[in-house]
């Protein structure tokens, strides 16, 4: 048996938990009905018009990184990157990392024509292809001290504060109003073993960067981030790091609105890591743990491997992304899936100083995320079977399009995903085209007079 073949053998296997939980689960929680009223002027409900609806844009939110956003080495990779996001994706994270935002003290890099630096576009130039394309941003993120700028460095706790509060108050002033989700803190478990100021260790750090987020951003949802292995397969009990670390902010007074769980494979191919990474069960039993926090969850960073080019390599990869998306689409609390670097060949690898430097563009070696082929294009922006598996998804499978009549009440009902649709009206011999949106929690009646 190939290594291959044990991913598909735990998909077998847990094949009977798998189809009924995520079966029940999308058409439970991701569908909704819908009736649709047609009047003519005077009021009166008009019996057998022809009514076709067609879904445009889902409620819930898939996305991606904006990284390479004019980005790329040529001017038709960056095309056809804009291209290809834009058709999937209704999301996108944005890269507020405050050492690229602000390198250099009091020169902020918001503005489209801000000096240039790799995989960090300017926001300005983020949010205008966003508002483009009907796509809602997401703020990467607020106080992520591991991307501290250097020259706050060797400052006191309370210089730190107030450089940090006026990071948020131009942060807030400038995108409070076009960015719904704020993600306040992210990767504070674990592994760090540099930091850039003495604040990141004080007790009261996220609590204080949540109390701070709440002041400066009260309208938006405030959402913490955290790194895979404690998202996914740390003990799964109310006593793991994450859980504990989030009951302890929220005990402290931080106004956590949403709880974010990376979800990167960067394990070795088919090692016991892997594997456990794989096991929906286990998977399905973690977002039931964080749920008992009342509070969506969304999956924030997703990077699935290829590891190669190769044919079989990419199709395993693409069957991955099915069930893992399928399972998480399914969970009523999961509210976000957002994937990671869309393009294999454009991520950053680390030295062993954790010095930030950046990898050359198509090296796939060893030592940075290049290695993993997690992208869902290529390099050359060719598509892999996980474009065309995510987009059948997005469009097909959890796509509403639908024929109706209206009956002798002048009402047609239907049952659809939650999103925004196009809704085209035959009736007193002319077409009309309008709009409407099937919103889950609403009572979805529609009426339209003709």
């Amino acid at each position: 048996m190939s290594e291959a073949n044990k991913v598909y053998e735990i998909f077998e296997e847990q094949k009977d938990f798998y189809e009924k939980t995520t079966a029940e689960g999308i058409e439970k929680h991701r569908k909704g009905d819908g009736r649709i009223t047609v009047k003519d002027e005077s009021g009166r409900e008009l019996k057998g018009v022809k009514i076709r609806i067609d879904q445009k844009k889902h409620e819930f939110r898939f996305g991606a990184n904006l990284f390479m956003l004019d980005e790329l080495e040529s001017e038709e990779k960056n095309e056809r990157y804009k291209e290809c996001f834009s058709e999937l994706f209704n999301m996108a994270t944005l890269p507020f990392y405050w050492c690229d935002l602000e390198p250099e003290k009091g020169k902020q890099r918001y503005g489209k024509d801000s000096p240039k630096i790799y995989r960090r576009p300017p926001i300005d130039l983020c949010i205008e292809f966003c508002e483009k394309h009907g796509i809602e941003p997401r703020e990467h993120a607020l106080a992520y001290e591991q991307w501290f700028p250097r020259w706050p460095k060797g400052e006191s706790t309370e210089v730190v504060k107030r450089e940090l509060e006026r990071r948020y108050a131009e942060i807030a002033e400038r995108y409070a109003d076009k960015i719904p989700t704020i993600e306040v803190t992210n990767e504070m478990i674990g592994w760090w073993n540099r930091y850039v100021t003495d604040f990141y260790n004080d007790p009261d750090y996220v609590p204080y960067c949540f109390k701070l987020a709440e002041k400066y951003f009260p309208n938006n949802e405030l959402c913490i981030n955290e790194a895979t292995g404690f998202c996914w397969t740390d003990c799964c009990s109310i006593h793991c790091a994450y859980y504990s670390y989030i009951e302890n902010a929220i005990l402290k007074g931080a106004r956590i609105d949403a709880i974010g769980m990376q979800y990167h494979i960067f394990r070795k191919q088919y090692s016991d890591d892997y594997f456990k990474l794989l096991d929906l069960e286990g998977l399905y039993k973690h977002m039931e743990l964080f749920a008992k926090f009342g509070k969506p969850l969304e999956v924030t960073e997703i990077t699935i491997p290829s590891y190669s080019w190769k044919e079989e390599d990419e199709q395993l990869q693409a069957d991955i992304l099915e069930h893992l998306y399928t399972l998480w689409f399914s969970h009523p609390s999961v509210s976000q899936i957002v994937y990671w670097n869309v393009v294999d060949g454009y991520a950053h690898l680390w030295n062993q100083d954790r010095e930030k430097i950046r990898a050359s563009q198509g090296n796939m070696g060893p030592g940075s995320e290049n290695f993993y082929h997690g992208g869902i294009l290529r390099f050359d922006m060719s598509p892999k079977p996980a474009y065309f598996k995510l987009k059948e998804l997005l469009t097909e499978r959890w796509h509403t399009e639908e024929a109706l009549v209206s009956d002798e009440n002048g009402e047609a009902v239907f049952r659809g995903f939650f999103g925004e649709y196009e809704v085209e009206i035959e009736a007193e011999g002319k077409t009309e085209v309008r709009a409407l949106s099937l919103s889950k929690g609403k009572q979805n009646d529609f009426i339209f007079n003709v």
